[in-house]
């Protein structure tokens, strides 16, 4: 399984900025952390206010399940991009030109996710079944971010592997040590209706066998965890951040006999390199 937590190219980013209200991410399963080190204004002319875009990306490595369910974990890129702040010439804005400040209030932001490929024949635990081609996920969120805390709620639509809606929702609590650290940590709830359920988890007649027997994964709630999230602040325009996520699958997920044969415990862990990019127009 490979998952990438944000958009992973700027053009996914500007589909989804047109939606953003007051926004300043666009987010994933299981990444939705903000920024918390006040720096210099960008947005700045001689006595003008000068049209720009601020938005930053993150690349690094992370580490997770080979495929949903499974106890086999291989090393996967951490990519990710983050919307901030958009400025126009006649004083209509949209999120924070600050990419080290969280934007306070509700936003209304894209939310983005990826599955890779599962391939029945490089897993033993696997073999019979069918393969499950790469999925990409498309949605929209609401959140709402204070001081000392972050909630939110996205709805995405898969495309590829599987063609159903998946939810999830978060709550961080938030807090900053000295100015150049951010640090973030909270529940988190998995839904998914039952073709997302049945593409992963269920088993049907002809991928059926002694040890494995046929099953049909009905949606729902189907995971629950925790992610903690880092952040440190180089300089204004680079930074660190590395997450651990931990889920547990739940309910019919939970009871699939491909979960039986991996781990019904998923972790997976990653760091990246954060750097802010501000084009002015």
């Amino acid at each position: 399984m490979t998952r990438l937590r944000t958009a992973t190219a700027l053009a996914l980013a500007l589909l989804a900025a047109p939606a953003m209200v007051s926004a300043q991410e666009a987010t994933s399963l299981l990444d939705t952390s903000a920024d918390a080190t006040a720096s210099e204004a960008t947005f700045s002319t001689q006595g003008t206010r000068q049209r720009g875009f601020v938005f930053s990306l993150r690349g690094g490595v992370g580490m997770e399940p080979k495929y949903l369910g499974s106890d086999e974990y291989g090393v996967t890129p951490d990519l990710g991009f983050r919307f901030h702040g958009l400025r126009l010439s006649d004083g209509l804005d949209f999120g924070d030109s600050d990419a080290w400040n969280d934007f306070r209030g509700f936003d209304v932001h894209g939310s983005f996710d990826y599955i890779g490929k599962r391939d029945a024949s490089e897993y033993d635990d696997l073999d019979g079944m069918d393969d499950i081609d790469a999925t990409v996920e498309l949605g929209m969120g609401v959140g709402y971010t204070a001081e000392n805390y972050r909630t939110y709620a996205d709805v995405r639509r898969g495309f590829g592997g599987h063609e159903g809606w998946v939810g999830e929702a978060g709550f961080d609590f938030i807090t900053r040590p000295t100015s150049d650290w951010r640090l973030s940590m909270g529940p988190r709830l998995y839904w998914g209706n039952d073709e997302v359920a049945d593409t992963y988890f269920g088993v049907s007649a002809s991928e059926a066998t002694g040890d494995r027997p046929a099953y049909d994964a009905d949606g729902g709630l189907l995971g629950a965890g925790a992610e903690f999230v880092a952040r440190y602040q180089i300089n204004r325009d680079w930074g660190l951040e590395g997450g651990v996520e931990y889920r547990s699958l739940l309910n019919d997920a939970a009871d699939s006999p491909i979960v039986d044969d991996g781990a019904q415990d998923q972790w997976s862990v990653r760091f990246g390199v954060v750097r802010v990019v501000r084009l002015n127009f």
